[in-house]
């Protein structure tokens, strides 16, 4: 994408500074993702702080891909735009953009406090806080709860359980009628999301991660190559072969017409599920993802998005004064209750609204505490070319391109390759 389009992605349509009570108004621009509810509710909190400050704010959407976004916020920022003064971004990507960004401590009266530490430290690099916690997130579990109910099935605890109910629930459906009904959807595009889906299938095994916290390969070994082999006996068998171009809103579909009975996704789509208008409401449970056999482990990968302000900003201290009121304790329990966003604020789990807006929270607090992390740490900003290798080589074994052991002996050697003078 050329400079000119991004230039023109971002500022079709953007408002001129206009007049408030005879003071010129300044408009701040802030890019937000329109995933779920995400879009809307970042629309109700900036009109917050605009009549509470008087200042105009343009929100502008970005493409839902997280790969795709990086890509065009990595172009913007090279090009020193002041286009964009708040950016929505990635927990795994503080360490890609620091350099762009600016250190929030400076304006954050010690807030910072109150928030996760792990995801403050995760958003200080080389001393700066970069940004500021907006949602944490992990991935769950969602099944249809009149479905196990009616065929006398347990909520399953392992990935062959889910399996195996899986196809027993699909064939009884199909058999009455439900001839677009499947067992288990998720993201299976070749993009971040795919890393997060795969990432807790290795790890459920045991399997670790892609690089260690000291910067060691160890993604080529026998449990990973079971975790993606079975999860490759899914595609065309419980999962349609059309998965592997899901991101989460195509899962979310499926699932919330009533076709699925399974859905890894991220908590924002309880809120949604259970809307007016879901056909699924009041039918849907929550619970941590299976583990791999027995032996293995309930894992979900820590998930959420951050607000920067970016460096080029024109009006740098205005937008981090908005960023501080839409990571607030306020904003975030309103964007909890409504859009079962995971607040970055450990009080707000123990809130009795958010508790009963989002019964699941409370129950799998640690879940969302203590997610399997992405090796961006120690891979620095290499992360995003070691997630590109990561997620083509699982994508090549889920669409039978590869198997599992040359798929993970290839990204191994590739891997070393690349962080063979340190990431």
């Amino acid at each position: 994408m050329s400079r000119f389009n991004i230039k023109h992605w971002f500022l079709g349509g953007l408002a001129a500074a206009s007049l408030v009570g005879g003071l010129q108004a300044e408009t701040i621009t802030i890019s937000c993702g329109a995933v779920g509810a995400e879009r809307q509710l970042c629309e109700e909190g900036t009109r917050l702080w605009s009549e509470k400050t008087g200042h105009e704010v343009q929100v502008v959407s970005t493409p839902n891909s997280a790969t795709e976004r990086l890509s065009l916020y990595q172009q913007l920022l090279a090009a020193q735009s002041g286009d964009v003064d708040i950016f929505q971004i990635d927990v795994v990507w503080p360490g890609m953009l620091a350099n762009h960004m600016i250190d929030l401590s400076e304006h954050t009266d010690g807030v910072e406090e109150e928030h996760f530490q792990p995801l403050i430290s995760n958003n200080t690099v080389d001393g700066r806080l970069v940004a500021m916690p907006w949602f944490t997130d992990a991935g769950v579990l969602y099944y249809r709860k009149d479905l196990l109910e009616k065929y006398d099935q347990p909520v399953p605890e392992t990935w062959e359980q889910l399996t195996a109910t899986a196809e027993t629930v699909m064939a009884a459906e199909r058999e009455a009628g439900q001839d677009k009904f499947w067992g288990f959807v998720w993201q299976g595009r070749a993009y971040e999301g795919l890393t997060c889906d795969a990432l807790e299938w290795v790890a459920s095994y045991n399997g670790g991660t892609i690089v260690n916290p000291d910067g060691e390969v160890t993604i080529n070994n026998p449990a990973a190559k079971k975790a993606l082999t079975v999860a490759s006996q899914w595609v065309g068998t419980i999962s349609p072969k059309s998965v592997l171009n899901y991101t989460e809103e195509e899962a979310r579909g499926v699932f919330q017409s009533g076709n699925a009975l399974f859905m890894r996704n991220w908590p924002y789509a309880w809120s949604l599920t259970q809307s007016a208008d879901s056909p699924i409401k009041d039918r849907v449970g929550v619970v941590a993802l299976p583990r791999g056999e027995e032996s293995g482990q309930h894992a979900g990968t820590l998930g959420g998005w951050q607000l920067a302000v970016s460096k080029y900003s024109n009006n740098s201290e205005l937008a981090a004064d908005l960023v501080l009121y839409l990571t607030s304790f306020q904003e975030q329990k309103r964007r909890a209750i409504q859009g079962s966003y995971n607040p970055t604020i450990p009080a707000l789990y123990r809130d009795e609204d958010v508790l009963a807006a989002v019964p699941f929270f409370g129950e799998l607090f640690e879940t969302f505490k203590n997610g399997v992390a992405r090796p961006s740490s120690a891979t620095g900003d290499k992360y995003g070319r070691v997630s590109n290798a990561f997620f083509n080589s699982v994508h090549d074994v889920l669409s039978g391109e590869a198997n599992a052991d040359q798929a993970l002996s290839k990204l191994e050697r590739d891997l070393r390759r690349l962080g063979r003078r340190g990431w």
